[in-house]
């Protein structure tokens, strides 16, 4: 299984992004699928889950309302769209898989593979 994220870049505060996370190599809805993020510095931080189902929708509290998390099954796609961007938003952003379940995780131990990262930067 292989993950590709994109769509980081440099944005002003209040500005938007839209990340994918293209994912190969296993059935789409087999698993949850996790976004994460980490700030220089500090550990990594829950933002976003879906559930294999699609179903279940589950954000950190410091992201919702302002982050949108959903898939295109179609082409085995998921993306974090992220509106009115804050300077602590400032991270590099993953995304991962969960094999083991089906259901939505916040711990990133309970994720099995991830991404390689893309950088968002918020500016002030």
């Amino acid at each position: 299984v292989q993950l590709q994220a994109s769509g980081g870049g440099l944005v002003q505060s209040g500005g938007s992004l839209r990340l994918s996370c293209t994912i190969s190599g296993r059935p789409f809805g087999s698993y949850g699928i996790g976004w994460f993020r980490q700030a220089p510095g500090k550990a990594r931080e829950y933002v976003a889950a879906l559930s294999g189902s699609g179903k279940t929708i589950d954000y950190s509290d410091s992201v919702k309302g302002r982050f949108t998390i959903s898939r295109d099954s179609l082409n085995n796609t998921v993306f974090l769209q992220m509106m009115n961007l804050k300077p602590e938003d400032t991270a590099v952003y993953y995304c991962a898989v969960d094999f083991k379940r089906l259901g939505v995780r916040r711990d990133p131990p309970a994720y099995d593979v991830w991404g390689q990262g893309t950088l968002v930067t918020v500016s002030s």
